[in-house]
């Protein structure tokens, strides 16, 4: 009989938690998240999602469309 080698590749384990964690970061700062653009360090999403991995003040979507239209968020 076989062996059952039912065990889960560290690497693909890796993967799928850093692409969980990109898809909550471009959701809280408000960048577009595109699967495709995972560990792809030419795009600007990626390279504010590393910048915030690694410790580093990372540019916030959010804030600075809220700044650029002028909106007054609670009037």
């Amino acid at each position: 009989m076989a062996r059952n080698n039912n065990r889960p590749n560290p690497r693909v384990t890796q993967t799928w938690n850093d692409l969980d964690a990109y898809c909550k970061f471009c959701v809280s700062h408000g960048y577009r998240f595109n699967e495709q653009d995972m560990y792809n360090m030419r795009t600007y999403p990626f390279q504010q999602f590393n910048k915030y991995r690694n410790g580093k003040n990372a540019k916030d979507q959010w804030a600075f469309d809220a700044k650029r239209f002028r909106l007054n968020i609670g009037s």
